[in-house]
Protein backbone atom coordinates (compact mmCIF):
# COMPACT_ATOMS: atom_id res chain seq x y z
CA UNK A 1 0.00 0.00 0.00
CA UNK A 2 1.43 3.55 -0.51
CA UNK A 3 2.33 5.65 1.73
CA UNK A 4 2.63 9.52 1.98
CA UNK A 5 5.28 10.93 4.52
CA UNK A 6 6.26 14.58 3.21
CA UNK A 7 3.88 17.44 2.30
CA UNK A 8 6.74 18.55 -0.52
CA UNK A 9 5.66 15.23 -2.41
CA UNK A 10 3.82 16.23 -5.66
CA UNK A 11 0.48 14.86 -5.24
CA UNK A 12 0.06 16.38 -1.61
CA UNK A 13 1.03 19.23 -3.61
CA UNK A 14 -1.98 18.58 -6.17
CA UNK A 15 -4.38 18.02 -3.31
CA UNK A 16 -3.72 21.63 -1.94
CA UNK A 17 -4.20 22.94 -4.96
CA UNK A 18 -7.71 21.29 -5.09
CA UNK A 19 -8.32 22.35 -1.66
CA UNK A 20 -8.04 26.00 -2.74
CA UNK A 21 -8.31 26.83 -6.21
CA UNK A 22 -12.12 26.53 -8.47
CA UNK A 23 -9.65 25.44 -11.56
CA UNK A 24 -8.20 22.52 -10.06
CA UNK A 25 -11.08 21.21 -8.93
CA UNK A 26 -12.62 21.77 -12.83
CA UNK A 27 -9.55 20.67 -14.57
CA UNK A 28 -9.33 17.49 -12.42
CA UNK A 29 -13.07 17.12 -12.16
CA UNK A 30 -12.09 15.96 -8.89
CA UNK A 31 -12.43 17.72 -5.17
CA UNK A 32 -11.92 16.64 -1.62
CA UNK A 33 -14.01 15.40 0.77
CA UNK A 34 -13.08 15.05 4.64
CA UNK A 35 -14.73 12.75 7.25
CA UNK A 36 -16.08 9.34 7.58
CA UNK A 37 -20.21 10.85 7.58
CA UNK A 38 -19.55 12.93 5.19
CA UNK A 39 -17.58 10.26 2.32
CA UNK A 40 -19.98 8.05 3.64
CA UNK A 41 -23.40 10.08 2.69
CA UNK A 42 -21.42 10.85 -0.74
CA UNK A 43 -21.21 7.17 -1.43
CA UNK A 44 -24.52 6.85 -0.78
CA UNK A 45 -25.39 9.85 -3.18
CA UNK A 46 -23.80 8.56 -6.00
CA UNK A 47 -20.41 10.27 -5.94
CA UNK A 48 -17.61 8.19 -7.05
CA UNK A 49 -14.46 7.52 -4.47
CA UNK A 50 -11.20 7.90 -6.44
CA UNK A 51 -8.72 7.54 -3.42
CA UNK A 52 -8.89 7.93 0.55
CA UNK A 53 -6.01 9.05 2.57
CA UNK A 54 -6.06 7.71 6.14
CA UNK A 55 -3.78 8.83 9.26
CA UNK A 56 -3.80 5.15 11.21
CA UNK A 57 -3.67 6.93 14.59
CA UNK A 58 -7.21 7.62 13.66
CA UNK A 59 -8.46 5.36 11.13
CA UNK A 60 -7.35 2.16 10.62
CA UNK A 61 -6.66 0.58 7.16
CA UNK A 62 -9.87 -1.66 7.62
CA UNK A 63 -12.18 1.17 8.78
CA UNK A 64 -10.91 3.05 5.75
CA UNK A 65 -11.35 -0.07 3.48
CA UNK A 66 -15.11 -0.47 4.48
CA UNK A 67 -15.90 2.74 3.51
CA UNK A 68 -15.05 2.20 -0.32
CA UNK A 69 -13.59 -1.12 -1.18
CA UNK A 70 -13.07 -0.10 -4.46
CA UNK A 71 -10.64 3.45 -3.73
CA UNK A 72 -7.63 3.09 -3.74
CA UNK A 73 -6.03 3.80 -0.24
CA UNK A 74 -2.88 5.70 0.93
CA UNK A 75 -1.63 6.14 4.35
CA UNK A 76 -0.54 9.79 5.38
CA UNK A 77 1.16 10.95 8.24
CA UNK A 78 -0.14 13.80 10.88
CA UNK A 79 1.79 16.41 9.37
CA UNK A 80 0.28 15.68 5.58
CA UNK A 81 -2.90 15.37 6.93
CA UNK A 82 -2.93 18.54 8.69
CA UNK A 83 -1.60 20.17 5.58
CA UNK A 84 -5.04 18.97 4.11
CA UNK A 85 -7.86 19.01 6.42
CA UNK A 86 -9.42 21.81 7.09
CA UNK A 87 -11.02 20.18 10.68
CA UNK A 88 -9.60 19.01 13.42
CA UNK A 89 -12.62 16.37 13.94
CA UNK A 90 -12.43 14.88 10.27
CA UNK A 91 -11.38 11.36 12.11
CA UNK A 92 -8.00 11.36 10.17
CA UNK A 93 -9.74 10.15 6.81
CA UNK A 94 -9.99 12.00 3.19
CA UNK A 95 -11.32 11.37 0.09
CA UNK A 96 -10.43 12.07 -3.52
CA UNK A 97 -13.98 12.24 -5.48
CA UNK A 98 -15.12 12.65 -8.80
CA UNK A 99 -17.33 15.77 -9.15
CA UNK A 100 -21.11 15.14 -10.87
CA UNK A 101 -22.55 17.15 -13.64
CA UNK A 102 -24.46 19.89 -12.49
CA UNK A 103 -26.31 20.60 -15.92
CA UNK A 104 -30.40 21.19 -16.02
CA UNK A 105 -30.89 18.48 -18.58
CA UNK A 106 -29.69 15.85 -16.02
CA UNK A 107 -31.91 16.90 -13.41
CA UNK A 108 -34.42 14.29 -12.51
CA UNK A 109 -37.49 15.81 -11.43
CA UNK A 110 -40.90 13.57 -10.32
CA UNK A 111 -44.36 14.47 -12.06
CA UNK A 112 -45.14 17.28 -9.34
CA UNK A 113 -41.44 19.14 -8.32
CA UNK A 114 -41.05 21.53 -5.50
CA UNK A 115 -37.54 22.74 -6.52
CA UNK A 116 -35.39 25.69 -4.66
CA UNK A 117 -33.59 28.34 -6.86
CA UNK A 118 -31.00 30.91 -5.37
CA UNK A 119 -29.53 33.55 -7.31
CA UNK A 120 -26.09 34.21 -7.25
CA UNK A 121 -25.60 33.41 -3.87
CA UNK A 122 -21.77 34.43 -2.33
CA UNK A 123 -21.36 33.19 1.54
CA UNK A 124 -20.17 29.26 1.42
CA UNK A 125 -22.05 29.08 4.67
CA UNK A 126 -25.65 30.40 3.06
CA UNK A 127 -25.08 28.25 0.07
CA UNK A 128 -24.60 25.00 2.87
CA UNK A 129 -27.58 26.15 5.17
CA UNK A 130 -29.69 25.88 1.88
CA UNK A 131 -28.58 22.54 0.98
CA UNK A 132 -29.37 21.06 4.19
CA UNK A 133 -32.69 22.88 4.35
CA UNK A 134 -33.40 21.33 0.98
CA UNK A 135 -32.29 17.79 1.87
CA UNK A 136 -34.49 18.26 5.49
CA UNK A 137 -37.49 19.24 3.05
CA UNK A 138 -36.71 16.39 0.68
CA UNK A 139 -36.76 18.85 -2.55
CA UNK A 140 -36.72 17.80 -5.76
CA UNK A 141 -33.64 20.28 -6.91
CA UNK A 142 -31.38 23.02 -5.89
CA UNK A 143 -30.67 25.23 -8.99
CA UNK A 144 -27.75 28.04 -8.25
CA UNK A 145 -28.55 30.73 -10.96
CA UNK A 146 -25.33 32.70 -12.29
CA UNK A 147 -22.94 30.92 -9.33
CA UNK A 148 -20.58 32.68 -7.58
CA UNK A 149 -18.79 30.35 -5.93
CA UNK A 150 -17.48 27.03 -7.19
CA UNK A 151 -19.96 24.26 -5.27
CA UNK A 152 -17.17 21.89 -5.00
CA UNK A 153 -15.36 24.79 -2.81
CA UNK A 154 -14.55 22.83 0.71
CA UNK A 155 -16.42 25.87 2.58
CA UNK A 156 -19.63 24.57 0.90
CA UNK A 157 -18.92 20.82 1.60
CA UNK A 158 -17.98 21.33 5.11
CA UNK A 159 -21.24 23.94 5.74
CA UNK A 160 -23.80 21.76 3.72
CA UNK A 161 -22.89 18.61 6.60
CA UNK A 162 -23.15 16.57 3.44
CA UNK A 163 -26.02 17.84 1.96
CA UNK A 164 -24.01 18.89 -0.98
CA UNK A 165 -24.92 14.88 -1.80
CA UNK A 166 -28.03 14.21 -0.67
CA UNK A 167 -29.54 16.56 -3.17
CA UNK A 168 -29.68 17.19 -7.13
CA UNK A 169 -28.10 20.02 -7.84
CA UNK A 170 -28.00 22.08 -10.96
CA UNK A 171 -26.16 25.21 -12.40
CA UNK A 172 -27.47 27.88 -15.11
CA UNK A 173 -27.73 31.27 -16.23
CA UNK A 174 -30.74 33.16 -15.47
CA UNK A 175 -32.11 32.97 -18.23
CA UNK A 176 -31.45 29.19 -18.80
CA UNK A 177 -33.18 28.43 -15.63
CA UNK A 178 -36.20 30.97 -16.22
CA UNK A 179 -36.95 28.91 -19.86
CA UNK A 180 -35.79 25.18 -18.05
CA UNK A 181 -38.80 26.09 -15.52
CA UNK A 182 -41.52 27.27 -18.55
CA UNK A 183 -40.67 24.56 -20.65
CA UNK A 184 -41.60 22.44 -17.89
CA UNK A 185 -44.68 23.80 -16.94
CA UNK A 186 -43.36 24.37 -13.32
CA UNK A 187 -44.70 27.97 -11.81
CA UNK A 188 -41.99 29.87 -10.13
CA UNK A 189 -42.65 32.02 -7.19
CA UNK A 190 -40.08 34.84 -6.42
CA UNK A 191 -39.09 36.23 -3.17
CA UNK A 192 -38.98 40.09 -3.65
CA UNK A 193 -39.72 43.47 -2.24
CA UNK A 194 -41.62 44.87 -5.86
CA UNK A 195 -45.19 44.31 -6.48
CA UNK A 196 -45.60 41.34 -4.37
CA UNK A 197 -48.25 39.52 -2.46
CA UNK A 198 -48.19 37.62 1.07
CA UNK A 199 -46.03 34.30 0.12
CA UNK A 200 -49.20 32.65 2.19
CA UNK A 201 -51.58 32.99 -0.51
CA UNK A 202 -50.21 31.71 -2.86
CA UNK A 203 -50.94 27.69 -4.62
CA UNK A 204 -47.95 25.20 -3.75
CA UNK A 205 -49.54 22.24 -4.50
CA UNK A 206 -48.30 22.00 -8.74
CA UNK A 207 -44.88 22.08 -9.91
CA UNK A 208 -43.46 24.65 -8.34
CA UNK A 209 -40.35 26.54 -7.81
CA UNK A 210 -39.53 29.39 -5.44
CA UNK A 211 -36.88 31.19 -6.32
CA UNK A 212 -35.03 33.41 -4.03
CA UNK A 213 -32.09 36.29 -4.25
CA UNK A 214 -29.31 38.12 -2.34
CA UNK A 215 -29.44 39.87 1.16
CA UNK A 216 -27.59 42.59 -0.41
CA UNK A 217 -29.99 43.54 -3.97
CA UNK A 218 -32.12 40.42 -4.05
CA UNK A 219 -33.66 39.40 -7.47
CA UNK A 220 -32.57 40.27 -10.81
CA UNK A 221 -35.83 42.42 -12.98
CA UNK A 222 -35.67 38.88 -15.09
CA UNK A 223 -37.06 36.90 -12.47
CA UNK A 224 -39.50 39.45 -10.87
CA UNK A 225 -41.19 40.19 -14.49
CA UNK A 226 -41.16 36.62 -15.81
CA UNK A 227 -42.78 35.27 -12.46
CA UNK A 228 -45.84 33.43 -11.87
CA UNK A 229 -45.79 35.34 -8.93
CA UNK A 230 -43.61 37.63 -6.70
CA UNK A 231 -44.28 36.60 -3.10
CA UNK A 232 -43.09 38.03 0.42
CA UNK A 233 -42.92 37.21 3.93
CA UNK A 234 -44.19 40.08 5.63
CA UNK A 235 -41.47 41.75 7.99
CA UNK A 236 -42.92 43.44 11.51
CA UNK A 237 -39.59 44.98 12.72
CA UNK A 238 -37.44 47.44 11.44
CA UNK A 239 -35.35 45.84 8.81
CA UNK A 240 -36.81 44.63 5.27
CA UNK A 241 -34.55 41.63 4.59
CA UNK A 242 -33.50 38.69 6.43
CA UNK A 243 -30.92 35.82 5.90
CA UNK A 244 -31.55 34.09 2.46
CA UNK A 245 -31.66 30.72 4.18
CA UNK A 246 -34.20 31.39 6.65
CA UNK A 247 -36.62 33.16 4.17
CA UNK A 248 -36.01 30.14 1.78
CA UNK A 249 -36.81 27.64 5.15
CA UNK A 250 -39.96 29.47 5.33
CA UNK A 251 -41.10 29.51 1.97
CA UNK A 252 -40.41 25.98 1.36
CA UNK A 253 -41.53 24.30 4.71
CA UNK A 254 -45.29 26.23 3.83
CA UNK A 255 -45.22 24.53 0.21
CA UNK A 256 -44.54 21.67 2.26
CA UNK A 257 -47.75 21.94 4.83
CA UNK A 258 -49.95 22.85 1.74
CA UNK A 259 -48.55 19.22 0.44
CA UNK A 260 -49.24 17.68 3.49
CA UNK A 261 -45.90 17.16 4.17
Amino acid sequence: MKQITSIQNPHIKSLVQLQEKAKARKQSGTFLIEGKREISIAIKGGYEIETLLFLPELCSETEAHQLSENAELIEINKEVYQKLAYRDTTEGILAIAKTKSLRLSDLELSENPLILVAEAPEKPGNIGALLRTADAANLDAVIIANPKSDLYNPNIVRSSVGCLFTNQIATGTTAEIIAFLKERKINFYCATLQNSTSYHTQDYTTPTALVVGTEATGLTAAWREEATHNIIIPMQGEIDSMNVSVAAAILIFEAKRQRGF
